[in-house]
């Protein structure tokens, strides 16, 4: 439309130019050129007025609007001040009801808060006590792998005989070497290598996440023998390897039971130094876990924090050897928090035992750049889980629990427990009924069936 008007002024101009012309020329005698130059000079002066008129025209219109947005600018300014003023006493009438409010509920539910309290304590301590009594009476008797309390007697002498301290042997005495040599061997020999399980709970659930296998080897009496009255010996004579091959074939043997029942459960299994570094049994005991590989996500092996520390090539060869076919690792007997975790998580280790008085301060130790209470943290960032050991007293693992320490073993949540030998003999013949060609490959490695002596 403003172009239609435009053309429509513009030939308007055109024809009262011309039509002045015209006129001037007929009438008062101008000549053409005279005429025209006239004509075109009027056509000039209404161009330049309605040029004028138009800019005229539109700023006052300008000004209008500005005028008008104003005024409206204004009108708004003055419902937001009062929107803003209203707002301002609703929160405040708001904030007295609340207050009221809070202040009438806590006057009327503080004695109820108390006793539920009170209730709320007496209920924890009922579970924590239901929960130490249920470990101690089921944990593996779920599986049929552990003993069931009312063993016979001559069970219960055993049991007896391990929860009483061990008389260590006089290491400066050789004839009481020698003997004790004599009798790990005939242990050995007469494949009399008692395993036991102690298990290694969830904080602060108490749930049965993992066990640990304990060697315990008998004498020709039945008598039991601890570790501390064995391993020295066994060390001095190079009989640990032997030992820890047994350990390993048996332990096969519960994790296969073990996952007949629950995937979940995993477990724990010594190494000792003089174990990776022995040329043949270290490669016997090879080809036997690479025969047993599908398993290496439920047994993980130990070895101890001064035995890392001091390792050389072979040994470590050995460990990466058992790390490239699958299993893990994990750093137990902890004398101190100097560590790195970096590489410990470059070796294959996925957990670190540290003793509970260890954590918790209440133990002597070297200094370390590590505080115990960042210790689960830091090792989490490398994939490390943190397992405290030793624990004695409820108090440690209320105290465990600040540090972020999600696994416990010890005394408080059951002691090591001996496992029925009709189990082992179970799972030996679900091996070599499942196991196929696998199993074959584990005679050929151990040297005779999974679970004969060795």
């Amino acid at each position: 439309m403003l172009r239609l008007g435009a053309i429509f002024i513009l030939v308007c101009m055109a024809l009262i130019s011309a039509s002045l012309g015209v006129a001037l020329y007929m009438m008062f005698g101008l000549s053409g050129a005279e005429a025209t130059m006239v004509a075109l000079a009027a056509m000039t002066a209404l161009a330049i007025y309605n040029a004028v008129a138009a800019r005229l025209r539109d700023r006052t219109d300008v000004g209008a609007q500005i005028a008008d947005l104003s005024r409206g600018t204004a009108d708004l300014a003055r419902q937001v001040a009062e929107l803003g003023r209203r707002t301002a006493a609703l929160e405040a009438q708001a904030d007295r009801i609340a207050d009221s409010i809070a202040e009438k509920s806590h006057t009327s539910n503080e004695p109820l808060a108390v006793e539920l309290g009170e209730l709320g304590t007496l209920v924890k301590q009922l579970a924590e006590a239901v929960a130490s009594h249920e470990l101690k009476f089921v944990g593996l008797q779920e599986h049929g792998i552990l003993e069931p309390p009312d063993q016979p007697d001559e069970v219960a002498d055993a049991a007896t005989e391990d929860a009483l301290p061990a008389e260590p042997a006089e290491a400066t005495d050789p004839n009481r070497r020698a003997e004790m040599i004599e009798i790990v061997r005939g242990a050995i020999e007469a494949s009399r290598v008692d395993l036991y399980l102690q298990p290694i709970v969830t904080l602060p659930q108490r749930k049965v996440r993992y066990y640990e296998a304990f060697t315990r080897l008998r004498t020709e009496g039945n008598k039991l023998l601890q570790p501390a009255d064995f391993l020295d010996a066994a060390e001095a004579a190079g009989l640990m390897p032997r030992i820890d091959q047994m350990l390993l074939t048996r332990s096969v043997q519960v994790v296969r039971r073990l996952q007949l029942k629950n995937r979940d459960i995993g477990l724990f299994c010594n190494v000792a130094a003089s174990t990776l570094n022995h040329p043949q049994l270290f490669q016997q005991i090879l080809q036997f876990m690479g025969a047993n590989r599908a398993l290496a996500s439920s047994l993980v092996l130990e070895l101890k924090q001064d035995v890392l520390r001091a390792m050389g090539p072979l040994e470590t060869e050995s460990l990466a050897a058992l790390r490239d076919l699958g299993f893990r690792f994990c750093m137990d007997q902890v004398m101190d928090l100097r560590m790195e975790p970096r590489d410990l998580g470059e070796r294959g280790i996925r957990y670190v035992k540290v003793p509970a008085p260890l954590l918790l301060g209440q133990a002597d130790a070297p200094s370390a750049d590590i505080h115990a209470a960042d210790l689960s943290d830091l090792l989490g960032r490398f994939g490390i889980s943190l397992i405290a050991e030793r624990i004695e007293t409820e108090a440690q693992v209320v105290d465990l629990l600040e540090y972020d320490v999600r696994f416990g073993q010890g005394f408080l949540f059951s002691q090591p427990r001996p496992v029925r030998q009709e189990a082992l003999r179970g799972a030996a013949e679900t091996a070599e009924a499942t196991a196929g060609d696998d199993g074959a490959r584990d005679k050929v490695a151990m040297g005779g069936p999974a679970g004969a002596a060795l």
